[in-house]
């Protein structure tokens, strides 16, 4: 008896694993970011309602997951992140910045040192993720996964979640004071 449930157990977990592909995406950032002090974050919400309610609430809802699953809170008063997306349905040019890869970058916090553009010519189906730091008033975070890495469906739930998941594991920061399985501690007065 047991080893049937055992085996059924196993197949159940390959194929939940098989749900997931992970998009290859880019990701930009900013030499002013504060990434292993912010502990908090909001969605901003557009009042231009271009995409479907329906895709929106996907996405914000995939967003809002992957970021409690690193430990931050969603507070409306005074986050330190405010994070926004758009789904471009048609082509796009972006300019992304040729850059150390972060995790390197965060170890030597230089900053001065030189935005290398690079232009992108999306082709359609383009998913832009912008993590905005709120004290400094500027982006300080962007993540994109597009037609030209891999293919995304926006009229499939499944493809917009694996989407956000993908470029959200390339922002690869706890929150700040945040250990494994603990709450990070209430916000301070003065931040």
């Amino acid at each position: 008896m047991r080893t049937p449930t055992l085996l059924l157990l196993s197949v159940a977990l390959l194929t939940s694993c098989l749900g997931y592909k992970e998009l290859p995406v880019e990701y930009d950032y900013s030499y002013r970011g504060n990434f292993k002090r912010y502990r908090t974050f909001e969605m901003v919400h557009s009042s231009i309602k271009a995409d479907s309610n329906q895709l929106n609430q996907v996405v914000e809802k995939s967003i809002i997951s992957r970021m409690k699953f690193l430990g931050y809170r969603q507070v409306s008063h005074r986050p330190h992140l405010l994070i926004s997306f758009k789904m471009f349905k048609d082509s796009l040019q972006l300019t992304g910045y040729v850059q150390p890869d972060i995790e390197d970058w965060v170890e030597t916090q230089k900053e001065d040192l030189d935005y290398d553009k690079q232009k992108y010519n999306l082709k359609t189906g383009t998913l832009l993720i912008q993590l905005y730091d709120r004290r400094q008033n500027r982006a300080v975070w962007q993540g994109y996964a597009t037609t030209l890495y891999g293919s995304i469906d926006f009229n499939n739930n499944r493809h917009l979640k694996n989407a956000v998941i993908s470029i959200l594991d390339k922002y690869r920061f706890w929150a700040d004071g945040f250990v494994e399985g603990t709450p990070p501690a209430p916000e301070e007065k003065g931040l």
